[in-house]
């Protein structure tokens, strides 16, 4: 019974963004667009890793990776056309990333998936008709924790790798995300530890048996928290986080602006007044994100 309340609140969390943002009211009549579902950019344990590509009718030649994901699970479900009719209609191809979902799979694993999906789209940049120099991320909760991972860690290619889509790099260009957990070991405060437990805890299937175990724990939150990875040279990055979230709080988007600020690395972050994990009326927070990426993805003017 306890691991269906989990699971029942991880699904709720990834539908009701979903659901959200699709009862936003759009006065303008938006591009058109082809969707190809159900591309298979990686498997693993038998297991086909999917997304959907979602091309415009006038393409920009740069592209958004749109990370699916709300408390580590991921489905089609959760993409919101809505969300990304904001990208679509300045003519970015958008790429809607489906992982591996706990608790099959732990955070750790599901990280992996997504520099895979970078890898998948640019060894892929020539058939999907785009640059492969000018990827964005963006994601919300989860999704966003993940685009952070991504902007933080991006790799370069295993040129060693039989593969090819290994030998390219995972890196993107710019970030934008909404209310991303950022450092998992100091939650609303400094040392309060969330890596599965107290606050988190009814996320814990996502850490798996290392957050049973204080010592693991410690080295688990440093390897899957992007704060600890901040660096010089890193894409820009914004982020919009509301400062009456109770399920991330704003905490944690501060620390990390603190962090980036540090290495002198652009960073933006857009405080919502009042506002939770996700709010209504989210249109020019959603057009902000599409500001952000033309003003470091496309060409200048």
């Amino acid at each position: 019974m306890e691991y269906e309340n989990r699971m029942i609140k991880n699904l709720l969390l990834v539908l009701s963004l979903a659901s959200l943002v699709s009862t936003s009211v759009f006065a303008a009549e938006h591009q058109k667009y082809t969707r190809t579902q159900d591309v298979v950019y990686g498997r693993k344990f038998g297991t086909a890793l999917t997304m959907d590509v979602f091309k415009p009718e006038n393409p920009n030649k740069c592209a958004i990776v749109f990370v699916v994901s709300g408390g580590w699970f991921s489905s089609h479900d959760g993409i919101s056309i809505p969300y990304i009719e904001h990208y679509l209609d300045r003519g970015y191809t958008v790429f809607a990333v489906v992982h591996g979902s706990q608790p099959r799979f732990i955070i750790p694993e599901i990280e992996e998936d997504l520099h895979r999906s970078v890898r998948f789209i640019r060894h892929n940049a020539e058939k999907f008709g785009i640059n492969g120099e000018k990827l964005g991320i963006t994601g919300a909760s989860a999704g966003g924790h993940l685009s952070l991972t991504i902007g933080t860690q991006g790799k370069p290619g295993k040129p060693e790798s039989k593969d090819p889509i290994d030998r390219e790099s995972s890196a993107v260009q710019a970030v934008a995300c909404f209310f991303p957990p950022t450092d998992f070991l100091n939650w609303s405060e400094a040392g309060e530890d969330a890596v599965g437990i107290q606050k988190l805890a009814a996320y814990k299937p996502a850490f798996g048996p290392r957050s049973d175990n204080l010592e693991e724990r410690a080295k688990m939150g440093k390897e899957i928290s992007p704060i600890y990875f901040v660096h010089s040279n890193m894409p820009p990055i914004l982020i919009i986080h509301g400062t009456a979230d109770r399920i991330v709080p704003i905490h944690q988007a501060e620390i990390f602006v603190k962090k980036c600020e540090e290495f002198h690395d652009e960073i933006k972050l857009m405080v919502k007044e009042g506002k939770d994990h996700g709010w209504q009326g989210m249109e020019p927070d959603f057009e902000a994100c599409a500001d952000w990426f033309d003003a470091h993805l496309l060409p200048k003017k």
